[in-house]
């Protein structure tokens, strides 16, 4: 992953040198408990525990000999320990050691992500407070629709986000597994018991049963959980894109003090952090189509998940950290335009009350579908004369014959759009 989108908290947890160190921690917890069951001398426990460190160089040097990282390493171990070395790694395959530290990764990467998620939603609580009866116009088909508010828009994104944050809750803890089963899960060399003191240790679940691998649904459901995510904040972004079209220019992304939006044209503010986020979560996609193509694998493991994790499983972290903490500074720094929310309401010419006209007709005794004919016709005359809506259903016959001017005049209060929207709010605990 570029630097570029890599902040350090994140960073840390996949940067070079980092597995090794759990690898470390994952073979000292084995050789803990083993040595508290007798099967290891506790004077080499001592010792092992005294010496034992890593030396990232030292590892690629002997792996560029044995092409094994995880012998490299215990080689590696070996030669700062001496001959306590030979107590580590007993009974144990490289993924019984590997599988097990990349969980420790995952659950701390799960709970960095969870925590950006909470700020970002905190972001978004504060500003759908502030504009929560800013009135603006309502889309569907990206046409006029009916008033609404920004908070409730908002709203919308705060209840969406929530149930992502119940999402990554789930996957953290289905990632957040152990094994020390041996070379294909029969624990014919190492007791099961010392693999749930193990994954005690380490705060991790023991897996119920497993080969020589962690079985990789546990992945996929992580992956495709922050593509989910990542889901969210695309559509978030896009719709922030949308409103901030010069045609529409309702919001508008934060613009820094000397930044510059095009090398051409001096005048362009345009959405790059949004467009960078939509772009990342195709990404994100596609790297959780790739973490459920490594579930099917031949027989009891192949190698054929490793080499994809290796990129796939970094990159998606870093990547929906840099999104999350992206986004949260675009909504905090949003700028909302009420005064252009309320000169686009008025661009259709009040036709957003139409359905207010339509059931206020049927409520009166007219059928519903002579109703809105009339009430259509009505529309589409103000709209293609550049007439405001209620000066011609104020003029049609048909209409006054059941409504009193009055009666139409009030059905053009956009305070009605508005009466729900405490309710909606306190279902969202706001």
């Amino acid at each position: 992953m570029l630097d570029r989108y890599t902040h350090p908290e994140m960073g840390k947890l996949w940067q070079d040198g980092y597995e090794y160190e759990r690898w470390l921690e994952v073979e000292l917890a084995v050789a803990e408990v083993m040595a508290e069951r007798g099967e290891i001398p506790q004077a080499a426990m001592e010792e092992i525990r005294a010496k034992a460190k890593v030396n990232p160089k030292r590892v690629l040097e002997i792996e560029a000999v044995v092409r094994h990282d995880l012998i490299a390493f215990l080689q590696a171990i070996v030669e700062e320990i001496g001959e306590a070395g030979k107590y580590l790694h007993l009974g144990l395959t490289s993924s019984d050691v590997k599988d097990t530290a990349l969980s420790l990764v995952l659950r701390d990467s799960g709970r960095l992500l969870k925590k950006d998620l909470g700020a970002f939603r905190d972001a978004l609580v504060r500003r759908a407070l502030e504009s929560k009866y800013t009135v603006m116009v309502g889309r569907s088909h990206g046409i006029h629709a009916e008033p609404l508010t920004f908070g409730l828009k908002l709203a919308v994104w705060i209840a969406e986000i929530d149930r992502q944050a119940e999402r990554l809750d789930h996957a953290i803890t289905s990632v957040s597994a152990g094994k020390i089963s041996g070379a294909v899960g029969t624990y014919a060399n190492v007791a099961p018991e010392v693999e749930e003191a193990v994954c005690k240790h380490l705060g991790l679940e023991t897996a119920l049963v497993s080969n020589q691998i962690l079985q990789r649904d546990r992945h996929a459901h992580f992956m495709t959980t922050l593509a989910l995510i990542g889901g969210s904040l695309e559509k978030i972004s896009t719709e922030i894109r949308n409103l901030q079209r010069t045609d529409i220019l309702e919001v508008e992304e934060p613009f820094a003090e000397g930044q510059k939006g095009s090398s051409a044209m001096p005048h362009k503010r345009n959405p790059i952090v949004c467009e960078q986020v939509a772009g990342m979560s195709r990404l994100l996609r596609g790297n959780a189509l790739a973490a459920m193509e490594n579930i099917a694998l031949w027989h009891e493991r192949d190698m054929t998940h490793s080499s994809v994790e290796r990129v796939i499983l970094p990159d998606s972290c870093i990547l929906l950290d840099h999104m999350l903490r992206q986004m949260t500074r675009v909504i905090s720094g949003l700028k909302i335009r009420e005064d252009q929310m309320k000169r686009n309401l008025q661009k259709t010419f009040g036709l957003t009350s139409s359905q207010r006209v339509l059931l206020a007709l049927v409520e009166h005794g007219c059928m519903r579908e002579e109703a809105y004919a009339w009430v259509q016709q009505d529309a589409f005359h103000a709209w293609d004369n550049g007439i405001d809506f209620i000066e011609v259903v104020s003029a049609d016959a048909r209409v006054i014959n059941y409504l009193t001017k009055e009666e139409i005049q009030g059905l053009f209060d956009l305070k009605y759009h508005l009466g729900h929207v405490d309710d909606i709010f306190r279902r969202l605990e706001l």
